[in-house]
């Protein structure tokens, strides 16, 4: 639907980050600017964080060593291209983002119930959140990087996440929800709150508490809003 198209464009452009030039751990300045294959190209970037988010969804390690032949480029082209191995899995998670943010929409317009369009797409995304076994497999297997890609403010999956539940709120507010708090910051206590629900096993050794994630997210946008 043109509605849900609009609020995933928007979450991407807005999740866009300005990568640092990347460097390739033990190769020297020098080696890295006589390679001899072609400068930056986007489409490669593009065909990894692919590659690299179909690696997560069937519970594969993101090795740069097979992607790097897989690609059918060197070890050095690749990390030139992605950076790090954490930029490259946070462009993949992001890649997995965005499909279920926009699932999620459809989901909602397909026939959900929820006052707030918010609400009802939160709710779904969630669930898919907890029941994705790559992701899960993932946060099991590095806890440490998986929590660092998802949550770090300067990566591509929390800003995308935030933007999109901005979008999300202030068409909600052209509705008629009133809110109490802007929806910039509104939207990033919302994806913060749900990050502490939702990976609470590699967080604080907890089960993922779905239930509590939503009746908390739900409060915060209906509780905003007076009594009709």
């Amino acid at each position: 639907m043109k509605q849900s198209r609009t609020t995933l464009q928007r979450a991407t452009t807005e999740a866009g980050v300005a990568m640092p030039k990347p460097v390739m751990p033990g190769v020297g300045a020098e080696q890295q600017a006589s390679e001899s294959e072609p400068a930056l190209d986007d489409s490669l970037v593009e065909r990894a964080a692919v590659l690299a988010a179909s690696h997560i969804q069937n519970m594969r390690r993101v090795d740069m060593q097979r992607m790097s032949a897989e690609l059918g480029v060197s070890r050095v082209t690749l990390f030139r291209h992605v950076g790090s191995r954490d930029m490259l899995i946070g462009r993949a998670l992001w890649h997995l983002t965005a499909l279920t943010l926009a699932a999620a929409e459809r989901h909602h317009d397909g026939g959900s119930q929820t006052r707030y369009r918010t609400v009802g797409v939160i709710h779904h995304f969630n669930a898919l959140v907890c029941s994705a076994p790559g992701l899960r497999d993932l946060l099991d297997r590095e806890p440490a990087v998986a929590l660092r890609v998802l949550t770090d403010p300067r990566g591509a999956v929390q800003p995308g996440v935030v933007a999109a539940i901005e979008a999300l709120l202030r068409q909600d507010v052209e509705r008629g929800l009133v809110l109490l708090i802007e929806p910039d910051a509104l939207s990033f206590a919302l994806v913060r709150l749900g990050e502490s629900f939702l990976y609470a096993d590699a967080l604080a050794s907890r089960t993922p508490d779905l239930r509590h994630a939503n009746r908390l997210q739900q409060a915060l946008i209906e509780g905003s809003a007076p009594s009709p």
